[in-house]
């Protein structure tokens, strides 16, 4: 499992790079929606499509609306107002997204058999990603055509880092579960690993001058954004875990499905956009 596993990142990381920084603005947002179309076809599974048809319809649909909130023929302003609202109702949504992991397996009595209420988790969780990629991509771009693709990646640094510090913090001093109904391999011990990990990261950038930003601002964006990180993957788990699914696909090897490799970014990206661009 960890050759697999080792390949797929030789092959995605470099095709990551690669598309923050070498891709216009209009492949950058096409490779989004071939990303989202992606990760909206896994999510049927959430929802309990089990014919090709239906998922595809659903993949389709929903495709197609998160391009017509993007490519919407208003004005600047109004366009960048209703990506804030969106982006806004994402921390209403990773809030209440905390409560139902919190209170698992008793929360999904009231959701697991409404299909408005999970079409309504699907466009929290997969819609504000998609903007918050976009915007941060377009950050500053007349002035600074990679400013906003160093942002990305350095969000992207964040939540690996807190994934892996997680992980061998885990292995070495792991005791007390972090949510055992959920995922019964996390734990304190490697939520305190990965976070001091990714905070270590995000000093040495401010001191080594990587972004002009105050030390406030990063810290606020970046903390919060770590932080959810951890939910996004708690959540994406809870609904495998209701879905009696292990993976969410098995598109990439070693790793599962697209959901499984960005589910804590489903989270991060668009409360560190939320958070940087809006309110902090």
């Amino acid at each position: 499992m960890l050759i697999p596993r080792l390949l797929a990142a030789l092959v995605l990381i470099p095709l990551v790079i690669i598309g923050l920084f070498f891709l216009s603005t209009t492949g950058f947002v096409i490779a989004m929606l071939v990303v989202f179309a992606l990760s909206a076809w896994e999510w049927t599974q959430f929802l309990h499509f089990n014919t090709k048809l239906s998922k595809l319809v659903f993949t389709i649909i929903f495709t197609v609306m998160t391009a017509i909130i993007y490519y919407l023929p208003l004005y600047t302003t109004v366009s960048t107002y209703l990506y804030e609202v969106i982006l806004l109702l994402s921390l209403v949504w990773w809030l209440f997204a905390l409560i139902l992991v919190f209170f698992y397996p008793k929360s999904a009595q009231w959701w697991k058999n409404s299909l408005i209420i999970k079409l309504m988790f699907a466009f929290f969780t997969l819609v504000p990603f998609f903007i918050a990629m976009i915007q941060l991509r377009q950050n500053s771009y007349f002035y600074d055509n990679f400013e906003g693709a160093l942002w990305l990646l350095y969000v992207l640094v964040l939540v690996w880092a807190t994934d892996s510090g997680a992980y061998f913090a885990g292995r070495i001093w792991g005791k007390h579960k972090l949510a055992p109904a959920v995922s019964p391999g996390k734990t304190i011990e490697g939520l305190i690993g990965g976070v001091a990990l990714s905070l270590t990261i995000t000093i040495l950038v401010y001191y080594c001058h990587f972004f002009t930003i105050s030390f406030y601002r990063l810290m606020v964006s970046s903390f919060f954004a770590i932080m959810v990180s951890v939910l996004g993957d708690l959540t994406e788990s809870m609904f495998k875990r209701e879905a009696h699914i292990k993976d969410s696909g098995h598109l990439i090897p070693g790793h599962g499905g697209i959901l499984d490799r960005i589910d804590s970014l489903t989270a991060a990206m668009p409360v560190f956009a939320a958070l940087f661009l809006y309110i902090v």
